[in-house]
């Protein structure tokens, strides 16, 4: 029996056109192991639609093919059941695909799929949200704001809405309550990590893993301006934990309570969040298809 598996495609993911994709996944995919339905997404939300509609027919595997509010959309539908989540990553970000070594190339992702197998990984919920690889508040989210205003996508827009950005951003107050937790802090950046990065290979928790139960909370402090150069170079090189101006928590559940609502954000998408917010971790709460493990 083959295996049924749906390709959901987001035409609005990153910045290339969408056209020939469909024939690029008839071609690379094995015919032998996988029978396989392509649809595009026609609208916000539609990606949740499609993943229910596949999992309720027992499709064994639903591809999200976009970035990584495509897979949010699409993981979302599918947690807790017996379909498969993968991914063919065609975002700006794609920080999910990456720390789960899928390629950046949709050919060779198309082809890992071939060789892949399903394993179990947690995911998050902020408020009642799910989210699988970041959520957080501070200035990320203000940059995923600012950067989701415009019509332009790609590394450049976002890396030119960090740089206009940092002169205009105001940090906030926060305090974080937990088991054996309880810190108030400043922070310039609050990200609650189920994943190792942003996207772009920014690490902001390079030590977290989507199979341990817990969550990294990384809080970076206030910096000068001079220190930014370096601060880049390390998000980059995997070592931004080890940073005087970072705090790194760990934790499967808190509570952050701050001044005021405002900018937060889940997998990259903004949204305005209220003072009290409450993070946890669910594992094994998604099967996930990775490079299998010979």
């Amino acid at each position: 029996m083959k295996t049924r598996i749906a390709f959901i495609i987001n035409p609005n993911s990153g910045t290339g056109k969408k056209e020939s994709l469909p024939t690029m996944i008839q071609e690379g995919l094995d015919a032998k192991k996988f029978e396989p339905e392509i649809v595009f997404t026609q609208y916000r939300g539609h990606g949740t639609e499609l993943a229910k509609d596949f999992a309720a027919k027992g499709y064994e595997v639903i591809v999200a093919v976009g970035g990584d509010g495509t897979v949010n959309e699409i993981a979302s539908s599918i947690i807790h059941t017996n379909s498969t989540l993968g991914i063919i990553p065609i975002g700006s970000g794609n920080g999910l695909a990456r720390h789960l070594n899928i390629p950046m190339n949709v050919k060779k992702a198309i082809q890992q799929i071939n060789e892949s197998e399903s394993i179990l990984m947690d995911y998050g919920v902020v408020n009642g949200r799910p989210f699988f690889c970041t959520c957080g508040t501070g200035f990320d989210a203000y940059v995923s704001t600012e950067f989701a205003k415009g019509t332009k996508r790609g590394l450049m827009r976002y890396v030119e809405k960090i740089i206009t950005g940092y002169f205009s951003y105001k940090s906030q107050n926060c305090h974080l309550i937990g088991d054996g937790i309880d810190l108030k802090a400043k922070a310039f950046v609050l990200t609650f990590a189920n994943a190792s990065q942003w996207g772009n290979n920014a690490y902001i928790a390079p030590q977290a893993s989507v199979q341990d139960g817990k969550m990294d909370i990384s809080i970076m402090s206030n910096f000068p301006i001079i220190a930014l150069p370096s601060l880049a170079l390390q998000l980059f090189a995997k070592t931004i934990d080890k940073d005087l101006f970072m705090t790194t928590l760990r934790s499967d559940e808190i509570t952050l309570l701050r001044e005021e609502a405002g900018p937060f954000h889940y997998d990259g998408e903004p949204y305005e969040e209220g003072k009290e917010v409450h993070v946890k971790t669910v594992a094994d709460g998604l099967r996930v298809l990775v490079k299998k493990r010979f």
